[in-house]
């Protein structure tokens, strides 16, 4: 019976490589009474492919957050083509809704991981300092003047440590708060602002609480020398407010090139 399960169970592992605004969804995991990014990927895939189909995340957006690069992963019984792939691409676009698009689906090796294969995530969070019609759903508006300099050696800061217990968001099931935070700097363009953080892991939270934090900063509400402080209290109500969720896109999801099968 052991080796009849083997045999029967699926053979090939894709990715799918797509990208969603979040606006409509309650984060990218499937809840109850809520529609999620998995639920509708899932449907899709199902319907496309003709059958079951499960997908495991490489983690999990909160409601509104934005994708601009996610990955997933299911098996499938069948081998299939280049080019059936790009039939079924081409298809599952067509199906799903327009807030969410496929770029890729790809071959990878059996034991790659969407979420425990990936090396490193990269987020963005968006603010913009004047009214802007056009990015009203996709940044949030801070009236007044920000110091980047300042905030940009906030950001400098976070790469000193590992602990990032004061950004977490409270009674998270994680076996450790530590994060190896790699860049983390604000630029600039015109009346956008855009924070730029890249991580081995992230927690529940983090960057929305990170960024507020530093826009206090920004503000003069904090002082930088403060920072180190909030930091090393590793106690959430030390730090700034989660600033708002429309803001924060998932920009990238680094995996080492031997996971791809070519």
């Amino acid at each position: 019976m052991y080796y009849l399960a083997l045999r029967m169970s699926p053979d090939y592992r894709y990715f799918v490589k797509l990208s969603y605004n979040g606006n409509a969804y309650h984060g990218w995991q499937w809840q109850e009474n809520a529609i999620t990014v998995q639920q509708v990927l899932e449907e899709a895939l199902s319907a496309i492919f003709a059958g079951k189909i499960a997908v495991t995340g490489a983690g999990r957006t909160d409601t509104g957050v934005h994708a601009r690069e996610f990955y997933a992963h299911f098996d499938h019984e069948k081998h299939f083509e280049d080019a059936e792939l790009k039939e079924k691409i081409f298809k599952l676009n067509g199906f799903l809704p327009a807030d969410i698009l496929i770029s890729d689906i790809m071959r990878v090796k059996d034991d790659a991981h969407a979420r425990f294969s990936a090396l490193s995530r990269t987020y963005e969070y968006y603010i913009s300092t004047r009214k802007d019609p056009f990015n009203n759903e996709l940044a949030w508006l801070v009236y007044g003047s920000l110091d980047i300099d300042e905030m940009n050696k906030g950001a400098a800061i976070l790469l000193e440590y590992k602990d990032f217990t004061s950004f977490s968001k409270l009674h998270t099931q994680v076996n450790t708060n530590n994060c190896n935070v790699m860049e983390a700097a604000w630029t600039s363009t015109d009346h956008l602002l855009v924070f730029n953080i890249k991580a081995d892991r992230f927690l529940r939270n983090m960057v929305r609480a990170i960024v507020g934090t530093l826009v206090d900063i920004g503000k003069k509400k904090t002082d930088i020398e403060d920072l180190r402080n909030i930091i090393e209290a590793k106690d959430r109500s030390a730090a700034g407010l989660s600033v708002p969720a429309h803001g924060l896109f998932l920009a990238n999801i680094e995996y080492d090139n031997g996971i791809w099968i070519k």
